[in-house]
């Protein structure tokens, strides 16, 4: 839970009280919010169990003022599985909602429509009629709401994903548009709405493009092959010197030409902030990291770059350390790549060969 999510139940309960000067439509108030965040989570949880039906794992989902977000290991690419995952939310409010319906029906208590606000009318009816607006609202198709990739999935099957994305990504911006010009003249909420709405969907067709871009580059040929390593047993105060004296933040951990840890520059800053500046690196260092083969896609380093917290990955070959790759140098290959791109293209298609795993590893080191 987001901490502006407590402050958003705070604005609500004092709102309701400096209307009524009462304490139930206050209670009131906070309680339906809560009950609405509850279908949003639930709306979150359709994602995460249709996810883990295609071996997709969430790691976490955070509420915040203006929804909730399952943060996925990977969004599927599978056409038909993005799409099944982007339907299981908007699924489980229309759900929720038939569910509330028939309990209204059975026990007759539904009210005329006209007498539903969001801070009047019956309690359940209200709750009914929010998650028909969620399911509704998330299927605007604009990234990142379920709608976006929902539009994408159904052009994936006809065209490629990256052309798919591209297409998506522009009606969510011009969705987000529309979305602006009617909030300039009635919610102001919905301006901000907009404005998350098309950075969303930049994000999602550079990611794309990024990926797809190191798709066919391989990562011994992005790899730095100059690099320094630390010892167990070295005092964190050489790798404070390496850190200061070099390009270099993390180091791999080396011990009999094995290896077996990562000392990340924010493991070790936090060591130094506790007094450890003369432990030792094993005392610092993480076990658990990422490790690629040189034969791997830059789009598999890259995914699992971007998945972690571990800004670098070393590239290892039957136990052999060979080389890293970082951030970066990813951004300097990518930036010499589209520089070759554009060269070409006013060359008139004429191909340009140049030696990038020379040239991006001295950019970088």
């Amino acid at each position: 839970m987001h901490a502006t999510f407590l402050l958003l139940l705070g604005w609500i309960a004092i709102t309701h009280w400096m209307q009524y000067h009462a304490l139930l439509p206050p209670l009131l108030g906070v309680s339906f919010t809560v009950a609405l965040f509850l279908s949003v989570v639930l709306h979150e949880y359709g994602h995460v169990f249709a996810a883990r039906r295609f071996g997709i794992a969430t790691k976490d989902i955070t509420l915040l003022p203006i929804g909730g977000m399952a943060r996925m290991e990977r969004i599927p690419e599978k056409p038909n599985q993005e799409l099944w995952v982007a339907l299981a939310g908007p699924a489980v409010n229309v759900a929720l909602a038939s569910v509330l319906g028939v309990y209204l029906l059975l026990t007759g208590h539904f009210e005329p429509v006209r007498q539903i606000g969001l801070t009047h009318g019956m309690f359940l009816e209200r709750v009914l009629f929010a998650n028909l607006f969620l399911a509704g609202f998330n299927l605007i198709p604009a990234f990142p709401m379920d709608g976006g990739r929902v539009l994408r999935a159904l052009l994936a099957k006809r065209m490629e994903y990256r052309a798919a994305t591209r297409i998506a990504a522009s009606v969510g911006q011009g969705s987000a548009v529309v979305l602006g010009f009617i909030g300039l003249f009635t919610n102001p909420f919905l301006v901000f709405v907009a404005l998350f709405v098309w950075i969303g969907a930049a994000q999602e067709a550079a990611l794309v493009e990024t990926k797809s871009a190191l798709g066919s580059v391989l990562a011994k040929e992005a790899m730095i092959p100059e690099f320094r390593t630390l010892s167990p047993r070295d005092e964190l105060s050489k790798a404070v010197t390496l850190v200061l004296g070099g390009w270099q933040q993390d180091f791999p951990v080396v011990d009999q030409g094995r290896v077996v840890g990562m000392l990340l520059r924010t493991d070790m800053i936090a060591s130094l902030a506790n007094g450890d500046v003369r432990a030792n690196v094993e005392k610092a260092m993480r076990h658990d990291f990422p490790v690629a083969s040189p034969a791997e896609s830059l789009e598999s380093v890259f995914t699992r770059l971007h998945e972690t917290e571990v800004a670098t990955v070393p590239i290892i070959d039957n136990g052999r350390l060979l080389g890293l790759v970082t951030f970066g140098n990813l951004a300097e290959h990518m930036m010499v790549q589209t520089a070759l791109t554009k060269a070409t293209k006013m060359m008139g298609g004429s191909s340009i060969k140049v030696d990038l795993p020379a040239l991006t590893g001295r950019a970088v080191t």
